[in-house]
Formats: C-alpha cells, structure tokens, sequence
C-alpha cells in the first residue's frame, strides 16, 4: 500500500485556506493508496471549540469524501467538530474511495491544555480494513498510553494525528519509534507545521517500521508531501519469525 504523509502547516481557524492547501499538496503527489493529514487539519488544536469547530454538514468531511471519490484514494485525519449527540468530538475520519467513512473518537483528551473541558472523550476502539492492511487510527495524546495502543493481533498499522509542538518533539519521535517495535506493527505518525498562540509546531512526520527502522520522514519541512510503501510481505515474514505478541500479557480497560 502507498501512503502518503501530509505534513501541513496549518493556518488556524482557517478551514477553507488548509483545505486547499491539502488538495495542492495531494496534487503534488498524485496515485497514493491513502493520504494522512494531521491533528484537526481544517482548524489547528483547539480546546474551546465554539466558533471554530464545524458544524453538520461537516464543510471538511466532505471535502475529504469528495477528493477520496475523484482521486480513488483513501483520506484520514481528524477534525475538531459538533457531534449529532450534542457533544464537541475530535474525530478521525477515515474515509474509503468510495465515500464510506469509519471514524474514531480521541480517546485520550489533552488536559494539559484544557481539552477535556469542552470535548467529550470517545470510549470506543476502532479498527479501519482498507487493502489488505488493518488499520488502528489513534490521535496525538493516545501516543503516551501503551494500553489503548497494544496490539491484541487484530491490526497491522498505527496511524498517529497530531498537533505536536517543539518542545517535546523528542517525546513524540521516540515514542512512536516504541509503539512499533512493542506492537510489531507499521506506525504512519502525522504532525503539523506552523504556529499558533501556543507555540510552534515541528513536523517530524515518520512512518516506521515494525522492527523500529524509519522507512520515511518528513524532516521540518512545512508543507510537505512524502510518500513511501508499506509492504505487508515484510510485516508477515517478521512476526512469523519472531513472534513476540503471543507472550504478551492479557488486561482489561477500566
């Protein structure tokens, strides 16, 4: 599978202007298998949604379905927005080339910056199949908790959205490096470009592999576009010879 990294530099509030700047960049890396864009790519991380997240009928989602139908490809990412139960949601899309969308709620809300006051976690684990690869899409913070991310052997790669920023990019580079190697699985981790009133925003978008090696990254560059493939022969081959999730240990999720 071919996917593609959209690293971003998001220009906040601006729905409209990031989306376009998202088709150009696609343009610019036309035949992936799936496109990934970062943490509430439309808007930029937002703790006080009013205002700024969307409202049905969701201008970004469908814009997301939209591309996905004309270019035949795969989209995920996550926008900030007002759910049909009256909650605020950030929300990983992904949608299918044919429109169909699954999606996953944040799990774990960034209290730090005051997250949890107005959004509402999700509770629900989601996986997404989309050509031969199972895909377990997770957002920014879910990076810290090993818990939620552990493979049950009912996945084969990792999405991370995120809006991560310069201060503890370190965090972020060596995490999702561990998340590959305990779960022995493919990691794509999306980071955003840029600035905003909180600070400024890096990059270092990676996709990893399952034995911790870095098949591509992104580097600092603000709006890029790097594609590499995910080889699912490899992923196999190394868990059949080394197959470490069997001795893993069992757990419940409070």
């Amino acid at each position: 599978m071919i996917v593609t990294m959209l690293q971003t530099g998001i220009v906040p509030a601006s729905p409209q202007e990031n989306r376009q700047n998202a088709s150009r960049l696609m343009d610019q890396a036309p035949g992936s298998d799936l496109y990934v864009l970062p943490e509430m790519f439309s808007t930029g991380f937002c703790a006080s949604p009013e205002g700024i997240a969307e409202e049905p009928p969701y201008p970004s989602l469908q814009w997301m379905t939209d591309e996905a139908r004309k270019r035949g490809c795969a989209i995920a990412g996550s926008i900030a927005l007002h759910a049909g139960d009256n909650t605020w949601r950030n929300r990983f899309c992904f949608v299918h080339p044919d429109g169909k969308t699954d999606f996953y709620d944040k799990r774990h809300l960034f209290s730090y910056g005051d997250e949890h006051r107005r959004f509402s976690a999700g509770d629900r684990r989601t996986t997404v199949e989309y050509k031969g690869v199972r895909i377990l899409p997770l957002i920014c913070y879910d990076l810290r908790f090993p818990v939620w991310s552990r493979n049950r052997e009912d996945y084969d790669m990792a999405i991370y959205v995120a809006n991560w920023p310069s201060g503890r990019i370190e965090a972020w580079k060596t995490l999702l490096r561990a998340r590959a190697i305990e779960n022995q699985c493919f990691v794509c981790g999306v980071n955003r470009t840029g600035t905003d009133m909180t600070g400024t925003y890096p990059g270092e978008s990676a996709l990893i592999g399952p034995n911790g090696n870095t098949i591509a990254d992104c580097g600092s560059r603000s709006d890029a576009a790097v594609t590499a493939e995910i080889d699912m022969g490899v992923l196999e081959r190394f868990r059949r010879t080394f197959p470490i999730l069997k001795d893993a240990d069992k757990f419940n999720i409070g």
